[in-house]
Order: structure tokens, then sequence, then C-alpha cells
């Protein structure tokens, strides 16, 4: 499809900048990819494009079908998103545990929306689970595309223009990238460009403390959305990263405000656990090298959330 005169042409070309003040003395420098300035104002409009327009060129999305997905809350937006540009029907499965600001984005892009109640606002394995088996159910009806994030290779793959941008930006100095894992769709799709670009890149890999599955330990709860669902992404691969790093909550939730205040750099919290791992990789690699990381989304999803109204 011709995008020069659509909204999703839109979609990716975001900026990359330099952190400063929140940057210690001796560290590597550290650039962000201040992936808000999607049209959504999330780095999953680029999966979400890939996905729909992927599943309608393979015909597994047929005209007048319907897109069913279960979501965190900006996959879902992303997916309304496209579907709104591409006049196709949706319904997101969801949960309370995620931003109201989230949740009503969705609707104001025509999706349907269905939210399955959370224990505390916390994001759980239990959760994930339950958000995903009612997705399963209702994708079963006639006429419907399951977008499956946690399993659709056409995910990674819209992933892979962000990776070329990373490093034409950066200039092709890039010692190390580092990505939070939610479906692990984004760690990966950029890692394999990334790879083919410096094989001596660090991929570094970021999941909450709370729930270090990835680190071999127990699922738990936390509230960092969009990433940590409670067990290991099926696309997951143990080579995938060179290193895991786990962020608490609380820690991602006061780098957010930092980065807001010092940085004037809006984002979520899942961009504020990106960035404490990336200031503690570029402290080992220390001046004259180069670490790269994302603002995955923009804090004008989380106002009615603790994480400005109690900052």
């Amino acid at each position: 499809m011709m995008d020069n005169t659509s909204i999703v042409g839109s979609v990716g070309g975001t900026p990359l900048v330099e952190l400063h003040r929140v940057v210690p003395s001796g560290c590597a420098r550290v650039l962000v990819k201040l992936e808000s300035h999607n049209p959504t104002g999330s780095m999953k409009d680029r999966m979400a494009l890939a996905v729909v327009d992927g599943a309608a060129a393979s015909g597994r999305l047929k005209a007048f079908g319907m897109v069913v997905e279960y979501t965190g809350g900006s996959t879902g937006t992303s997916l309304a998103f496209v579907c709104a540009a591409r006049g196709f029907a949706i319904t997101l499965v969801t949960s309370d545990a995620f931003s109201r600001e989230k949740r009503d984005h969705m609707r104001a892009l025509g999706a349907t929306v269905i939210e399955i109640p959370s224990e505390g606002g916390r994001t759980t394995k239990e959760l994930i689970q339950s958000m995903m088996a009612k997705a399963a159910e209702l994708s079963a009806l006639p006429g419907r595309f399951y977008a499956d994030q946690f399993n659709n290779p056409d995910a990674a793959a819209g992933y892979a223009p962000l990776a070329e941008e990373l490093w034409e930006q950066s200039g092709g100095q890039l010692d190390a990238f580092v990505q939070s894992v939610g479906t692990a769709q984004c760690i990966s799709g950029v890692a394999s460009v990334l790879r083919t670009r410096y094989a001596g890149i660090r991929i570094v890999a970021v999941e909450p403390s709370e729930s270090p599955v990835l680190s071999g330990g127990a699922p738990g709860a936390h509230k960092i959305e969009g990433v940590g669902p409670g067990f290991t992404p099926p696309l997951w691969k143990g080579d995938l990263a060179d290193e895991i790093l786990q962020v608490s909550t609380s820690e991602a939730e006061d780098m957010t405000r930092r980065l807001a205040r010092e940085e004037a750099l809006f984002a979520g919290t899942s961009s504020g656990a990106n960035v404490v791992a990336a200031l503690r990789v570029a402290e080992r690699l220390g001046p004259g090298r180069t670490v790269a990381t994302l603002l995955c989304d923009s804090g004008l999803k989380y106002l009615s959330t603790d994480l400005y109204s109690a900052g």
C-alpha cells in the first residue's frame, strides 16, 4: 500500500537524542530514541503496522474482517490506530491494570474494548494469561484475525526499520543496545539487524526485579506496564541478549520522573527502566563508547497513574 499521503506513513523516523543531566561523569554517552513521536505516542505503531498489513497481504485478514488481540494498552492502541486507517474492525482484551489513558485511546480510535479485572492494578502472570485466553476465544469466531503479539513473526520484522534508524542516526557508533522485554519482539527485531551492522554490539535485556523470569527467578507482580509478563516469551532465545539486567518498579518510576524534570523527556515507566539499565551499562563501558536505548512511549499515557500523580 502507498502511504505517502496516509497517516500510517508517519510511523517511524523518530528522533535520537543524547542524555546529559541524568548521566554521571565518567560514563559512555547514552542515546535515547524518542518513540513518543510515532502517531499514537508509542513504538508499538511500528509492529502494529507490520502485523496488520502483513495479515492483509497474506489473506489472513480479509476485507471487512476483524482484528482481535490481548494488550497492556500500547499495542492495542497502535493496532486500533492502524485498523482505523486501514478500515478494519478491532476487538481488544485489556485490563484495569493498565492506564485509563490507554484504554480511552483505544475506544476513541473505534475499538471494542473488553477489560479483565486485575489484582490491585498490578501486572501478573495470571492476568496476562487470562487476557490471552479471552482473546483466543474471541478470535475463533468467523472473520477474525488473531494478532497474537507474542507469536506473530511480523511483529519483530516491524522493528527492523527502528534498528536501521538507530545505526544511521548514531553515525554507526553503537557499542550497546538496551531494551526492556515484554513480548521480546522489539529486542529480537532490533538485535538481529544491529548484529549484522556490528557483530560485537552488546545486547542487554531488561526485566522487572519483582518478576525476574528471564534471569531464572519466579514470576511476581509489578507496575512497569508493557513488560515482564511473568513467563518467558515464546520467541525468547537464550542467545538473544548478552546480558539481562533487573530494574525495580520504584527505580523505573524514579528515573522516569527524573527524565521529565531534568531532561525534559516525558515518557512511561518502561522507558525509565531502560534508562536505569542503560546507565549501568554506560558506567561499565566508560567514556568514548555509546549506549542506545528506547523511550518507548509518551508520558501522556500515564497521567492518571501514580507515576506522575504521586510524583
